[in-house]
């Protein structure tokens, strides 16, 4: 899959001068999810790890788990009007035995924000779904140093080799606690590049994720916080702010969230017992 940029001409003024020249831009097109031949979700992607995108879609919306239950995904026939296929549709098959949900045009999405349920529904939801609770002992309990994740955004940002060409993608990055860089995707759409690296990890076996932290260009919407839920991923951290109904997700699942992550500087909404802070810490202030 070539078509993650494209080439367009523009106008370029800089100090008064004016010039042409081609400018080099983020492909954004739409994909569409099949499961079992019937349309599911609709997303508009830059065009790469479709298949790994479709899988953590699918693990965001509590259908999948574990590579095993996964039978294969296969591009459909999206022609164009010369003939050629777009690869824009996608076609989920579950292995034998994997209960296939409802799908109707009111299908009940949880996992998005914009899916119009209340906020406690949403929570409910996420909640009594994922099959990674965060909150269940580990073998070794995640602790990661403030200046560990202080150097998180600089490590995501030089990795990015898109946006470096077009200024127009986000990210999203998966770490050890130790800062090691494990997996990066790219895409329009946050969301998009976070089901990408949860797909990836679904198809090679290693959910969940419970030992690293997902760290997110922009800012954490509840969806990007349940997306981490459902993966299992202990941590998240976003170098903007997150919403309000993200901080609630994050406090009732055990999520350790973590926002503003600027320089040395960021704001712990939730999951404090995570972050190795300094004894004198968290003085109550006005």
């Amino acid at each position: 899959m070539g078509r993650v940029t494209e080439r367009r001409r523009i106008i370029r003024i800089r100090d008064g001068a004016v010039s042409t020249r081609p400018d080099t831009l983020v492909a954004e097109e739409p994909l569409e999810i099949r499961l079992g031949g019937k349309p599911l979700a609709i997303t508009m992607r830059t065009p790469g790890d479709d298949f790994a995108l479709a899988a953590g879609f699918l693990v965001s919306e509590g259908v999948l788990a574990s590579a095993d239950e996964l039978a294969n995904i296969v591009y459909c026939a999206g022609a164009t009007a010369d003939g050629e296929n777009a690869y824009n549709v996608v076609d989920v098959r579950l292995a034998d035995g994997v209960p296939v949900p409802e799908i109707t045009l009111e299908r009940n999405v949880y996992t998005t924000s914009s899916c119009g349920l209340c906020g406690k529904a949403s929570l409910d939801a996420v909640r009594t779904t994922t099959r990674w609770p965060l909150e269940a002992s580990p073998t070794t309990p995640v602790r990661i140093d403030p200046a560990t994740l202080a150097a998180l955004p600089d490590r995501l940002r030089a990795a990015q080799r898109v946006f470096e060409r077009t200024g127009g993608l986000h990210a999203a990055a998966l770490f050890t606690t130790d800062g090691e860089l494990l997996d990066i995707r790219e895409d329009v759409g946050r969301h998009n590049a976070v089901d990408k690296i949860v797909g990836r990890a679904l198809q090679q076996g290693r959910l969940p994720l419970s030992s690293s932290v997902l760290m997110v260009s922009g800012r954490a919407s509840f969806e990007l916080a349940q997306k981490a839920v459902m993966a299992g991923i202990p941590v998240l951290a976003a170098v903007s702010a997150p919403s309000s109904l993200a901080v609630d997700l994050a406090a009732e699942t055990g999520l350790t969230l973590v926002g503003f992550l600027r320089g040395s500087s960021m704001n712990i909404y939730a999951g404090e017992h995570r972050i190795a802070l300094p004894a004198a810490a968290a003085t109550p202030t006005d």
